[in-house]
Parts: structure tokens; C-alpha cells; sequence
């Protein structure tokens, strides 16, 4: 499989800024996710308390792999115009959706890994992290009419 992924050398337009939208999705996202665990809580008459940080992890888990299945972007990533591609340049399934958040989870559960991942986006010419660099995906600026 070739890699249709754009050449971060002659389209650093889909690359600009990248590093600083993915954290400000990964906010949105985790707001987003809080609300949903706070909705979450009557539904279980509250018992979810004593298990928070498993139905956190659980509706965070969901969120991400099913917002990035159904549009290939969180709705934080859609906000703020970044798209997760796979390395064929096209929106990723949902395989790789769960995938890439299996190994993003499990990454921000291990604090080396995490660092890692973060310095990966920072220094790598497609800002990938840790599961991008794992799976051949990367974050790009939505194109406007496609590359």
C-alpha cells in the first residue's frame, strides 16, 4: 500500500497547527465526555459513583472510537477542522477507529507512554502520537475539497 497520506514538504497546509488543535479537541472531548458520565449518573441511580472511574473510562472509550468511526473525527477534532486519516489518505473505519483508540487508551493509562506520544506529535513531520505512528494514521487538517 502506498502511503497517499499528504507529504508534510510540499502540503504543510494539512500539518499547520495541528499539534495545538489536537490539544484543544482532546479538551472539548474530555468536557464532552464529562457531561456525558454527568447524564450518565441518574440513569444508574447514582450507584455509577462508586465505579466512576470505570464508567468513565467506558463512555470515554465509546465516544472516541464511535465519533471516530462515524466521521473519522471526535466532535472536539470536528470543531476545530482536523480529521484522522489512515495511511491510504482516506477516512478511517471503523476497525481502525477502535484500534487507534485501543492503543490511544491504553497509551494515556502509562505515563511514559503518554509523554512519548506527546513528544511524538510535537516532533514528527505528520505530528502522528503514539497509535498515528502504530497504525500509519494521521491528523490532518480537513481538506476542503479533498487531496
Amino acid at each position: 500500500m502506498a502511503d497517499a497520506l499528504p507529504d508534510p514538504a510540499t502540503q504543510a497546509e494539512f500539518y499547520a497547527d495541528v499539534p495545538l488543535k489536537r490539544f484543544l479537541a482532546w479538551v472539548v472531548d474530555a468536557v464532552l465526555v464529562a457531561l456525558l458520565v454527568l447524564l450518565a449518573l441518574p440513569f444508574t441511580a447514582f450507584l455509577a459513583l462508586f465505579f466512576l472511574p470505570v464508567v468513565w473510562l467506558v463512555l470515554s472509550f465509546l465516544y472516541r472510537w464511535l465519533t471516530l468511526a462515524g466521521g473519522s473525527a471526535t466532535w472536539g477534532m470536528r470543531l476545530l477542522a482536523i480529521e484522522l486519516r489512515g495511511g491510504d489518505g482516506r477516512r478511517v473505519d471503523a476497525g481502525v477507529a477502535l484500534l487507534h483508540t485501543l492503543i490511544y487508551t491504553l497509551a494515556m493509562g502509562t505515563f511514559v507512554l503518554q509523554l512519548l506520544s506527546v513528544v511524538l506529535v510535537l516532533i514528527s513531520p505528520r505530528r502522528q502520537n503514539l497509535p498515528d505512528h502504530i497504525l500509519g494514521t494521521a491528523v490532518v487538517n480537513r481538506p476542503a475539497a479533498g487531496w
